[in-house]
C-alpha cells in the first residue's frame, strides 16, 4: 500500500485554507494546519466542512524562523502548502511592512527550514495575478514579466522569486501557483466580491439601501476556489517542478459582477449602487487575465464553473446566512 501523505498548511483559516483543507482530507491525507494562536482561533470556515476534528493545529508565527521550523519537526509533512500572509491588496497599501514581512519573510523561513530540516519535503507557494499588474488582452503566461503595482504584489514578487531560487540552488522540489482571483462564500468580507453578494443579499432584504464601490470599469479574471485549490494539489504530484499559472481565461469588469449579482435577486444594480472616491486605490490594475493553457498541458486542468455560478452560489450563501439568523 502507497505511504499516506501528510500535509502542513500555513494559512489554513482562510477561504484556500478550508478548501485545501477539505480536498486533502478527501484525499486521505493526514492534515496538519497553523495558525498564530490555535488555540483562540475559531476555524470557523473548517468547521463549515465539519473538518475541525480531522486536523492537528499548530500555533505558529511564519515571520519567526524558531516557529516555522519548530512546526515542521513536529508535523513531519511530505508536501507544505504556504497560504499565509496578509492577502489584501487595498490593505497593503495602509500596512506596507506588516504584509511584506508576513509573505516575504514567511515564505524564506520555510523555504530555509525545509532546506534544514528534510530537503525531501514538497511545497506549494500561493503566489499572485498582482504580480503581473495589468496583463496582454491574451492573458498572462508564467513567462510575463512581472509588475507589480501595490505593496502586496511587490511582496507576492519577491516570494516568487524565493521559490525558484532555492528550487534552482537546493533542488528543493518547490513550486509557486500564480493564482488568479478566484471566490467561494468562504471569501472575507472586507474583499470586494464578497461586499457585494452580501450587500445584494441585505438589499433584497431590506437591510441595506445603498452599496458604495470605487471603480467598477476595472477587469479580472475571476474563478472558483474549490477549482483552483485542486490545481494547487496537483502541481505538487508532478514528477518535475514547476510553476503555474491558474486562471479562467476569461476576464469580466467589476460593472459585469455587480450586474450578475443583483440579477440573481432580480433587481437592477444601478438604483442602489454608488460611487465612493474613498474606494479607488492609488495605483490600480485596469486589466487582469490569465492564459489556463499550462495548467491544461501540465495538469490536466482548467476551470469549469463559469463567473455567473460563482456569483450565484455567493449571493445564495449570503441569503441563507440572512435568513437563517
Amino acid at each position: 500500500m502507497a505511504k499516506e501523505k501528510t500535509a502542513l498548511i500555513f494559512g489554513i483559516s482562510g477561504q484556500d485554507g478550508a478548501h485545501l483543507s477539505r480536498i486533502l482530507v478527501r484525499e486521505g491525507y493526514k492534515v496538519h494546519g497553523s495558525s498564530r494562536d490555535a488555540a483562540t482561533n475559531t476555524f470557523s470556515n473548517l468547521k463549515s466542512f465539519e473538518l475541525e476534528d480531522k486536523i492537528t493545529f499548530h500555533s505558529c508565527d511564519p515571520t519567526d524562523f524558531q516557529s516555522v521550523a519548530r512546526t515542521i519537526s513536529k508535523s513531519a509533512p511530505d508536501e507544505i502548502y504556504n497560504l499565509s500572509g496578509q492577502s489584501s491588496v487595498g490593505l497593503s497599501f495602509e500596512q506596507p511592512t506588516a504584509t511584506i514581512e508576513s509573505i516575504t519573510i514567511a515564505t524564506l523561513n520555510i523555504l530555509e527550514a525545509i532546506r534544514l530540516l528534510d530537503g525531501k519535503i514538497r511545497f506549494f507557494n500561493a503566489a499572485s495575478s498582482e504580480c503581473f499588474g495589468n496583463t496582454p488582452a491574451t492573458g498572462a503566461t508564467i513567462s510575463t514579466p512581472f509588475n507589480p503595482k501595490s505593496p502586496y504584489a511587490v511582496a507576492k514578487a519577491a516570494a516568487f522569486w524565493e521559490v525558484s531560487g532555492y528550487r534552482d540552488s537546493y533542488g528543493i522540489y518547490a513550486c509557486s501557483g500564480v493564482l488568479f482571483n478566484h471566490e467561494s462564500p468562504l471569501r472575507h468580507e472586507r474583499y470586494v466580491t464578497r461586499k457585494i453578494t452580501k450587500a445584494v443579499a441585505n438589499i433584497s432584504n431590506g437591510k441595506q439601501d445603498k452599496l458604495f464601490l470605487g471603480n467598477i470599469d476595472i477587469h479580472r479574471d475571476w474563478g472558483w476556489a474549490p477549482e483552483y485549490m485542486i490545481a494547487a494539489q496537483l502541481i505538487l504530484q508532478r514528477e518535475t517542478p514547476n510553476d503555474v499559472v491558474i486562471a479562467t481565461g476569461e476576464s469580466h469588469s467589476l460593472r459585469e459582477f455587480v450586474s450578475m449579482a443583483f440579477s440573481v435577486v432580480g433587481l437592477n444594480w444601478e438604483k442602489y449602487v454608488k460611487t465612493d472616491e474613498s474606494f479607488i486605490r492609488p495605483n490600480e490594475i485596469t486589466f487582469s487575465m490569465g492564459n489556463p493553457s499550462q495548467a491544461m498541458d501540465l495538469l490536466d486542468w482548467k476551470a469549469e464553473k463559469k463567473l455567473s455560478d460563482v456569483i450565484a452560489e455567493m449571493v445564495e450563501a449570503d441569503i441563507s446566512m440572512i435568513e437563517n439568523k
